[in-house]
């Protein structure tokens, strides 16, 4: 069985996200509803109301490498 560290930094809430990357607040469901095939399977689910995404679907969305890693 796989685990999965939630505590990971490379696991955030896409505001979260969008912040880092600079992005506008919407950008990751915006994203996600025009562009579903830049975000690789299992890069982002929604939890409740709160949708997160990884730092795998972020660069690959944005084409840019994560910010906090430079």
């Amino acid at each position: 069985m796989m685990k999965v560290n939630l505590n990971d930094s490379d696991i955030m809430s896409a505001k979260e996200a969008a912040q880092v990357w600079g992005k506008n607040d919407s950008y990751v469901k915006v994203s996600i509803r025009q562009s579903p095939e830049k975000w690789p399977e299992g890069s982002y689910r929604l939890f409740g109301r709160t949708l997160v995404v990884t730092t795998e679907g972020m660069e690959s969305a944005t084409g840019e490498k994560d910010p906090r890693k430079k």
